[in-house]
């Protein structure tokens, strides 16, 4: 059964002003093509779609919420899910987190 508490929220296509006020064109940007892709979120994640369409199903759900180029994303930290990206996707993204991201260490 799915957690209710880890809604994802889909504001379709915001104003400028709030991509702006955002600053959402510095932030890091991700792709990835067509295909099933299975993710966990450790950290919550907004993103802008500048293209792409994808259909997120939460584990344990047969339920999707689906979004594509011009949303705005909001995923909630420790989300599990199957994304079923049917367009290659584009897209600004950010996490929020009290610590730093992981970095990488070479032994």
């Amino acid at each position: 059964m799915a957690d209710n508490n880890l809604r994802i929220v889909v504001e379709k296509n915001p104003s400028e002003s709030k991509l702006s006020e955002l600053n959402i064109k510095c932030w890091p940007k991700w792709g990835c093509s067509p295909g099933k892709y299975q993710l966990k979120f450790d950290a919550e994640e907004t993103c802008y779609l500048l293209k792409g369409k994808v259909r997120v199903y939460p584990k344990g759900s047969t339920e999707f919420v689906e979004f594509g180029a011009g949303d705005l994303v909001t995923i909630p930290k420790g989300l599990s899910c199957t994304w079923d990206v049917s367009v290659a996707v584009d897209k600004h993204y950010k996490f929020e987190s009290s610590s730093p991201p992981p970095s990488s260490s070479r032994q």
